[in-house]
């Protein structure tokens, strides 16, 4: 171990030994990148099927605090990066993390941010190849920013788009909604929360493998994360040219995330989630892409949420509980900033 330092100062980002010793011991010892370069060069056999493309995504993580339950910022920006792709088709193969750092920073956080993000690569199948370190001056970052890009291969004949989507077709989502959203909130202190909730980061690239393996006509996918659920749909239904669905009694909701909602008077549709998608596939193939869900750790909680219907292109609907229907519009703001 080179470093003696206990918090990161303006040296480890002056480009000398300090620097190098910051990035050799908390970064590339870690994620083991290949060589030592300014960039990766990678191979995978899946680029030489003729007719594979590959899907490229970049992603900013800003989240406060950096660590909460269930995750951390290093946690969240794979699982954001990894499900950007997933969601589009795509097999995620490669990352590439660049980190600002404020002066002051502990260390040890970094080590804990830096080895929280190499279990979760590794469970997900990727590798984190090159990256970069700047570091600022206090009060110029909240500690550390984490920005990664991603790049997988999308296989021959693979078409996911909500342009796609056709009345008719039923959506799904895999797992609870909001727990993201109301974890964050309440992990923040402000309001003296006491709650058990747990964030539901966690990658989605080995699920949706699953679900097209079960489900090969599924027509689009999306991670519904910053604008919750709504967000998602309104953006597919404008897409579309649809109108969208849904049934409030088959939202899969933990009930901590309603009594959070109901003291503050949040809508759990727009809370944010950052392991849950919300997918589209033609009604004859909904049973088996549910079970393809239900069969993986990441979908248990799988439900059929809705469908896509003629009426009201561009609108989504929910019948309530009461049974009537109102209209689930895309937000103008953000109920809770700075959650991912």
């Amino acid at each position: 171990m080179t470093l003696r330092d206990t918090h990161v100062t303006l040296a480890h980002g002056g480009g000398g030994k300090a620097m190098r010793d910051l990035i050799e011991e908390i970064f590339t010892g870690v994620f083991e990148p290949p060589g030592m370069e300014d960039q990766a060069r990678v191979m995978d056999a899946a680029l030489a099927e003729p007719g594979a493309r590959l899907g490229f995504t970049t992603d900013s993580f800003v989240v406060t605090p950096v660590e909460f339950p269930g995750g951390d910022i290093g946690k969240l920006a794979v699982c954001g990066t990894v499900n950007d792709l997933a969601v589009g088709g795509a097999r995620p193969l490669w990352l590439s993390a660049a980190f600002i750092i404020e002066e002051g920073c502990e260390l040890a956080l970094l080590r804990r941010i830096v080895a929280s993000m190499a279990r979760e690569a590794a469970a997900a199948g990727v590798r984190i190849v090159t990256g970069d370190t700047k570091v600022v001056g206090r009060g110029s970052a909240d500690r550390v920013f984490v920005t990664t890009s991603g790049v997988g291969v999308i296989p021959p004949g693979r078409e996911l788009a909500a342009g796609l989507i056709r009345p008719g077709d039923v959506a799904l989502v895999n797992g609870r909604l909001g727990d993201h959203g109301a974890a964050i909130l309440a992990a923040r202190g402000d309001l003296a929360l006491s709650t058990a909730l747990q964030s539901d980061c966690q990658s989605l690239g080995h699920l949706m493998e699953a679900v097209l393996a079960a489900a090969p006509g599924t027509r689009a996918a999306r991670d519904a994360t910053r604008g919750g659920l709504a967000a998602a749909l309104n953006e597919m239904a404008a897409a579309a040219g649809v109108g969208i669905e849904l049934d409030e009694a088959s939202l899969p909701m933990g009930d901590e995330v309603r009594g959070v909602c109901e003291i503050l008077g949040l809508d759990p549709l727009y809370l944010a989630n950052e392991g849950t998608l919300v997918a589209f596939v033609p009604a004859e193939q909904a049973e088996a892409a549910l079970a393809a869900m239900r069969a993986r750790p990441e979908g248990r909680g799988a439900a059929i949420v809705g469908q896509a219907v003629a009426a009201r292109p561009g609108t989504v609907t929910m019948r309530t509980l009461f049974g009537g229907a109102r209209i689930v519009d895309m937000l103008v703001g953000e109920q809770l900033p700075r959650i991912c």
